[in-house]
C-alpha cells in the first residue's frame, strides 16, 4: 500500500504591479498655453468695458469737456484767438472733468478689492505684478484715447466756428492736455492699488489736486512760505492746464509741470507694485 503524497506548495500568486502606467494618458481638451502679458491686457480690458462705473464716468468726462467747450465757444469771438489755440476753450471742461478720470483710475483697482473679486483675479493670475501692469496700461491707453478725443473735437468745432481767428497751432495742446489729465488718473489707480479703499483713495486725489490750488494764498501772507506758495501756485493741476492751453498771460507751455506730474507718478507706480508683492490680498 502506496504512502501518499503530500501536496505540493502552489505559488503564491504575483502580485500585480500597482505602480505600473496605464495604457494610455490622459489629454485634457483644453489647449494649455503659457500665460503672458496679452492674456492679462485682454482680461482686463473685458473688465473696463463691462462694468457700469466706466461708462458713467467717461460719460459725464466726455460731456463736461465737450458740452463746457461748446457753450463757451458760442460766447466768443474771432478776437478771443489772436493769440491762443482753439482748443482753450476745451480747458474750462478739463478742470471738471478730471475729477471723472481720477474717479476711474481709483475704481479700475479699489472696486475689486471692495468686492473680494480680487482674489479670484489673483488666484487665475498668481503673478500679481502683471496684473497691476495690464491695469495701468488698459486705463492710460483707453483714458488718453478719449480725453484727446473731446479735446480735439472741441478744438475743431471752435476752429470751425472762427475759423480767421487764430494762427496758433493747437495739436500740440490736445496731446499734452490728453497726457495730463491721463496721468492723473494712473496716478489715482496706484494710489488706489496702496490704499485698497474707494473712498479714501477718492478722497486723497481731490486732496492732491485742490488743496495745491487753495494753499497758496495763505502760505503767500508770510514771508517766510511765500516761496513755497509760489511753487505750489505755479505746479498745481489747474495752472498747469492753463500753461498747457496757453491761458491768459501764462508762460510757457506746461512741459515742466507734465514733467513733475509725471516724475511723481512714476513713484506712485512704483510704490504701488512694492506694497502689492509684499500684502496679502
Amino acid at each position: 500500500m502506496s504512502t501518499p503524497q503530500p501536496p505540493m506548495p502552489q505559488q503564491a500568486a504575483a502580485a500585480p504591479d500597482w505602480q505600473a502606467a496605464p495604457g494610455t494618458s490622459y489629454t485634457s481638451p483644453i489647449p494649455v498655453t503659457r500665460t503672458h502679458l496679452g492674456h492679462a491686457l485682454s482680461s482686463e480690458w473685458t473688465k473696463i468695458k463691462s462694468v457700469r462705473s466706466t461708462m458713467w464716468t467717461l460719460g459725464t468726462f466726455l460731456l463736461l469737456v465737450v458740452g463746457i467747450g461748446f457753450l463757451v465757444a458760442a460766447q466768443t469771438t474771432n478776437e478771443d484767438f489772436q493769440d491762443v489755440p482753439y482748443t482753450i476753450t476745451a480747458f474750462f471742461g478739463l478742470l471738471l472733468g478730471q475729477i471723472c478720470l481720477l474717479t476711474l483710475g481709483v475704481l479700475v483697482v479699489s472696486s475689486e478689492y471692495g468686492t473680494g473679486m480680487i482674489r479670484t483675479t489673483f488666484t487665475a493670475s498668481p503673478q500679481r505684478y502683471r496684473v497691476l501692469a495690464a491695469k495701468l496700461i488698459i486705463f492710460f491707453a483707453v483714458a488718453f484715447a478719449v480725453s484727446a478725443f473731446a479735446i480735439g473735437l472741441v478744438g475743431l468745432f471752435t476752429a470751425g466756428m472762427h475759423s480767421d481767428g487764430s494762427d496758433v497751432p493747437w495739436g500740440g495742446t490736445v496731446l499734452m492736455g490728453a497726457l495730463y489729465v491721463s496721468l492723473l488718473g494712473v496716478l489715482a489707480l496706484a494710489v488706489g492699488s496702496m490704499l485698497r479703499h474707494s473712498a479714501g483713495a477718492i478722497t486723497t486725489m481731490l486732496g492732491v489736486v485742490l488743496l495745491p490750488a487753495i494753499m497758496p494764498a495763505f502760505l503767500m501772507m508770510s514771508d517766510s512760505l511765500r516761496t513755497i506758495g509760489e511753487k505750489m501756485q505755479e505746479y498745481n493741476a489747474p495752472n498747469a492746464l492753463a500753461k498747457i492751453f496757453r491761458l491768459g498771460n501764462e508762460s510757457g507751455h506746461g512741459g515742466a509741470q507734465l514733467g513733475l506730474l509725471a516724475g511723481v507718478t512714476a513713484v506712485a507706480v512704483v510704490g504701488a507694485f512694492v506694497l502689492l508683492e509684499r500684502r496679502d490680498v
